[in-house]
């Protein structure tokens, strides 16, 4: 994991990392319960929608603060409260009200959440990850805020398998995504080559190179390859095939790793939300992450 290491900071060895400093605040383990963590949400998309009911449903240390949203009207018929209990702000003002910032936006409107999470030094929780990889800076600017950046293993599998290869010696990583046409229609690498997927009646590749360039030609798509580079070797030697396959009614994913410590295959198939481009799943990955930072027991790398 070379190309990582210089954008970790030297001090991670608590395991509060993301919620405060190695020394545990005065009376911790006496009983004394913590202040609930502030959660802001952008967006409230098939994703940003369901990790919202289930904050609100209940998960204790965790608190829905504030939400950003384009159309309030609709907020507030998917969500009781919205508008009233929990404010409705812009999109960059998430920071100020919150200790934690989810993004669940279109990749066009990456830059200025993000801006305004890292600039504040707080948590940032990043959905579009392969924006991540085109706004590097930000990884870098958070060392010197104090920030810190969380990317939730999403529609994947096995990310805790390749972050403990990865501290060894990593010789290949290869992800194979198939979708159902539909969940990859106007991605623009698809667009700017012409390729129509429409009609198709058979499996056809549209993609197989270097997973930094899979991420910038399907933004929308293909964020699990983002996250699965951080999480090994990079984006620049994790190889990716993409596949439109008319088959299908689930988005598949198979990575294959070969590693100095284990060779290993895993392979996952997610229901589509009501966004074909993302899984049901990737909400849960981030509740499931969102519960880590203030559980009593994490269970995982």
């Amino acid at each position: 994991m070379d190309w990582l290491r210089g954008a970790r900071p030297a001090n991670r060895h608590c395991a509060d990392d993301f919620i405060g400093p190695c020394e545990r605040p005065e009376g911790q383990g006496t009983g004394v319960a913590r202040e609930p963590l502030k959660v802001g949400l952008a967006g409230l998309g098939a994703v940003g929608l369901e990790v919202a009911r289930r904050i609100e449903a209940g998960i204790p240390g965790l608190a829905l603060a504030a939400v950003s949203v384009r159309d309030k009207e609709k907020a507030r018929r998917n969500l009781p409260g919205i508008g009233e209990r929990i404010p409705v702000v812009t999109a960059e003002a998430l920071a100020e009200a919150c200790d934690l910032v989810v993004e669940c936006l279109p990749p066009a409107m990456f830059r200025a959440v993000a801006a305004s999470v890292i600039e504040r030094g707080k948590i940032f929780v990043p959905l579009s990850v392969g924006q991540l990889l085109e706004n590097w800076e930000f990884v870098e600017r958070a060392k010197e805020t104090g920030a810190h950046i969380l990317v939730p293993t999403g529609g994947l599998i096995g990310l805790d398998a390749v972050r403990a290869a990865a501290e060894g010696t990593i010789r290949s990583v290869t992800m194979i995504t198939r979708k159902p046409p539909n969940g990859l229609e106007g991605a623009p690498y698809l667009v700017e080559r012409g390729i129509s997927l429409k009609g198709l009646n058979e499996p056809k590749k549209v993609f197989d190179g270097a997973a930094r360039e899979g991420a910038r030609g399907f933004p929308a798509n293909v964020n699990v390859a983002a996250a699965l580079s951080l999480a090994g070797i990079g984006p620049d030697k994790t190889r990716l095939e993409i596949w439109a396959d008319p088959a299908l009614d689930r988005n598949t994913h198979r990575i294959e790793v070969d590693a100095d410590t284990a060779s290993f295959s895993m392979s996952i198939a997610n229901v589509p939300s009501e966004n074909p481009r993302t899984g049901r799943i990737v909400a849960l990955s981030t509740v499931a992450a969102l519960r880590g930072l203030v559980a009593e027991l994490k269970v995982g790398t």
